[in-house]
């Protein structure tokens, strides 16, 4: 949801900047500009992609509101009286997980990290023979469930502990 800034190899001089995005999912998209007609162009690219500035002056690119549609490699290609100059960058998502935890109809602590990319890690403060069930969704989120199952039947309070790329979070319950 946030927004994502790519830069360009910086170089003066510039009479052509190229930014070729090929994304995991759909198809190809160009941005380009040609200094001596001062001319800018695009292809295929959705209006949350564009130039940070005039690309005259920076030839960073924006993308507005990232999503897991836009992972993919971008490559920023400058063009001079010196050469051509990449710059490639490789866009992965990560998604937070959303933390819930709750009791089952048997009085068993169940946590559940929902629709984080990558699969959320769950684990329990005190010793658990439980195992973590994933679902997969369409749009490349996990949902991961555990129960805690404890070896003692005097465990009164249970603590699970999420953890992801995007942040780590406790909750804990009594059933």
């Amino acid at each position: 949801g946030n927004s994502s800034m790519l830069s360009c190899p910086p170089k003066s001089n510039r009479t052509m900047v190229i930014w070729k995005i090929s994304p995991k999912v759909g198809g190809h998209c160009t941005l380009g500009y040609r200094a001596d007609w001062n001319k800018t162009d695009r292809t295929n690219c959705s209006d949350s992609m564009n130039w940070k500035f005039r690309p005259d002056w920076d030839p960073t690119l924006e993308i507005r509101q990232v999503k897991i549609a836009h992972e993919g490699n971008y490559t920023c290609e400058v063009v001079g009286p010196e050469g051509n100059f990449h710059r490639q960058y490789h866009l992965t998502v990560l998604v937070p997980p959303r933390m819930t935890l709750y009791c089952d109809d048997q009085g068993n602590p169940v946590c559940k990290a929902a629709a984080g990319k990558p699969a959320a890690q769950i684990s329990w403060v005190l010793e658990s023979n439980s195992t973590p069930n994933e679902e997969g969704h369409d749009n490349g989120t996990v949902t991961v469930f555990s129960k805690f199952t404890a070896y003692s039947t005097n465990v009164t309070n249970s603590t699970c502990i999420v953890s992801h790329p995007a942040g780590n979070w406790s909750e804990s319950i009594a059933c």
